[in-house]
């Protein structure tokens, strides 16, 4: 559909003007038939590639059989992806639901009930959400603006600043919400020294630590969650986008140790723990093993060592394959000669371009990748 075409849809999103039919692995073809390599993935969520084929037979099987009961019952595929994340965290209780948005907003809640205070600690320039819950505790103005007043109330402070970490708290605070790598803040990557003590600090406050991790959980950053290379265990995880593969589907999950918070009638999603979901989880689960992790680390470091080389590039970081490059010139200008070229990458602020192909991506692919973005930086 030409980006001049008056659409039905609200106008959201700025969307460029191609329309996807259909999908392979790291690549994507658009209706007139051109195929263009994918280093967003759906913007981080189809982490196995598209139309994985162990993704597909459990998705598959799984609508063969039954799609929807609602949460009044057990279905299997949901008792199933539970256990695999809990044991995944090491001893957790899960909330499904359908996006990042409501999982953060089940966090908010469950702090609230557990804590008795209704105020959080969040972070300059981060970003949970666009639901109102999930939009106070995001650090974007811009964003933030049109929309207040907002029901949370929110103290923000910097990244990796301890000092304004330490200071944000107040009596009221019951969250402490951090995403381990700013994702559309910039591909900022928080100190591992920052997470132990905003634990520490939450602990002395009484406060429950959450990661927002749906962009960096399920392998993005070359571990299961990104909190593991930190060695800080939170009291709660938000997941969502790679969880499912692209089917929608997100969780909340919460610390054995700091369970109990929620019962019946606290909190529910229709929707959440779809059995095709999280059917499709459970197979996402079992691919993302040692190897595969081992991979995403590597393909990393070639992605970010190419980035390096170019001149255009002042600055290159993140984890496993999250990316973003600091560029000399406008993020959105460099998205939109690598359309043209073939090529799917995105951005994360005016001059960070945000690079998330598949874990599952080939290092030929990455090659490929970095050609043409050296032709289209040059």
């Amino acid at each position: 559909m030409s980006a001049t075409v008056r659409s039905p849809l609200l106008p959201t999103y700025a969307r460029f003007g191609v329309t996807f039919v259909e999908g392979s692995g790291a690549r994507l073809t658009a209706d007139e038939g051109t195929t263009y390599l994918d280093f967003a993935a759906g913007i981080a969520v189809v982490g196995l590639g598209h139309r994985h084929p162990d993704v597909a037979a459990a998705a598959r099987e799984q609508l063969d059989r039954l799609w929807h009961v609602s949460n009044l019952y057990w279905t299997e595929p949901m008792a199933r992806l539970a256990e695999q994340l809990s044991d995944r965290f090491g001893g957790a209780e899960a909330f499904f639901c359908n996006s990042g948005a409501e999982a953060v907003e089940a966090a908010l809640k469950y702090a609230r009930k557990a804590t008795g205070r209704p105020g959080a600690v969040a972070l300059t320039d981060s970003f949970h959400g666009r639901t109102l819950g999930a939009l106070a505790v995001t650090g974007q103005p811009v964003k933030r603006a049109a929309f207040e007043p907002l029901p949370v109330p929110v103290r923000f402070a910097r990244p990796n600043d301890v000092e304004s970490l330490a200071a944000a708290f107040a009596p009221d605070t019951g969250l402490v919400l951090l995403e381990p790598v700013l994702g559309e803040g910039g591909v900022v990557p928080l100190d591992s020294a920052f997470l132990r003590a905003a634990a520490d600090l939450a602990a002395e406050h009484g406060a429950l630590l959450a990661f927002d991790e749906v962009q960096t959980g399920v392998g993005r950053t070359g571990t299961f969650f990104a909190w593991e290379q930190a060695g800080v265990r939170p009291d709660l995880v938000t997941l969502a986008k790679g969880l499912a593969n692209g089917l929608p589907l997100g969780c909340l999950l919460v610390a054995e140790e700091s369970a109990g918070a929620l019962g019946p009638g606290d909190h529910a999603s229709t929707f959440g723990g779809n059995p095709v979901a999280c059917a499709a989880a459970c197979a996402v689960c079992d691919a993302i093993d040692d190897d595969l992790l081992a991979r995403v680390s590597l393909r990393g470091e070639e992605l970010r060592s190419g980035l390096e080389a170019f001149g255009a590039v002042r600055d290159v970081r993140g984890l496993g394959l999250l990316v973003g490059a600091v560029l000399d010139q406008p993020a959105a200008v460099v998205v939109s000669e690598c359309l043209e070229r073939g090529l799917l990458v995105t951005s994360a602020g005016e001059r960070v371009l945000r690079l998330t192909p598949p874990l599952t991506v080939e290092r030929a692919d990455v090659d490929e990748g970095l050609d043409i973005l050296r032709e289209v930086l040059a």
